[in-house]
């Protein structure tokens, strides 16, 4: 048994180990007690409510900025889907997607940047608040990791599809939120039984109304939903979930490198915007 006074849990399994061994016996994780594997990125996934705060957080402080780089668009709109809503020069130089900012200026870094970005006070509402919900399920199911790595890969598969097909600028984390749905709809397939079959068919229920509503209101980047989606549904059926494995100590540094990635395209981001508007 492992001394107590010298003892860490192991990064990956939780499990209680020495701080000196070289590989975790539970679970094969290499130099468990090296000083690097207690960084941010690490302990951020060892606690998913944080890691949920961290993302609405971000989402949060991007939407503010854009508001305050340009104050014009502080004025109250008729229409509500509009209300609060950032100028389309605000969110370019903060990383909105699409054809013109990465035809014209290579800027392929937004297909990342644009999941943080929202166009109104009632579009951030609603998707924080999906994600905070679906975040949560695929967290259970699937681990902090894995819902990391499918909201920010489905986010980037759902811009990708969008700039395919001509869209020239677009925002929002429901292309990300979007491979969340992808994600909880495959295993609600592949896993069955009551439990998958329920989980499957609410959520499949919040798929359809949200098509149903990108074909009504005018302005829905329904190419971002659907690649999302699709990519989101790819990335849980290549991860897998608790069920039928583990999240694997490969996994969660992917999922590391996705989190100061991120953290580093969206510091770029906030620079260059900050940059532009008073420089």
């Amino acid at each position: 048994m492992a001394d107590q006074r010298r003892s860490i849990l192991c990064p990956n399994c939780r499990m209680l180990i020495s701080v000196s061994e070289r590989r975790c016996p539970f679970c094969g994780l290499g130099s468990p007690g090296a000083g690097w594997r207690r960084m941010a990125p690490f302990r951020l996934f060892g606690d998913p409510a944080l890691l949920v705060k961290t993302v609405i957080g971000a989402n949060i402080a991007m939407y503010a900025l854009a508001l305050i780089l340009d104050p014009r668009s502080l004025g109250l709109n008729a229409n509500p889907l509009r209300l609060l809503s950032p100028s389309d020069q605000s969110v370019l130089v903060l990383g909105a997607t699409g054809t013109i900012p990465i035809d014209r200026f290579q800027r392929w870094w937004t297909l990342l940047s644009a999941n943080y970005l929202h166009g109104g006070l009632l579009h951030i509402f609603f998707n924080m608040a999906a994600f905070r919900q679906l975040g949560l399920l695929v967290i259970q199911e699937y681990g902090p990791s894995r819902m990391f790595l499918i909201f920010t890969l489905g986010g980037v598969g759902g811009f990708l599809v969008s700039y395919l097909a001509g869209v020239p600028l677009t925002i929002g984390a429901s292309a990300g939120v979007c491979g969340l749905v992808g994600a909880v709809l495959y295993y609600g397939r592949s896993r069955g039984g009551v439990y998958g079959g329920a989980v499957y068919k609410q959520v499949g229920m919040w798929a359809i109304v949200m098509f149903v509503f990108g074909m009504i209101v005018p302005g829905i980047n329904n190419w971002g939903h659907g690649g999302g989606l699709v990519a989101g549904a790819l990335l849980g059926f290549l991860l897998g979930y608790h069920e039928r494995k583990r999240e694997s100590a490969f996994q969660k540094t992917l999922a590391s490198i996705c989190l100061v990635l991120t953290a580093a395209i969206l510091g770029w981001a906030v620079a260059t915007g900050i940059y532009y508007r008073f420089l």
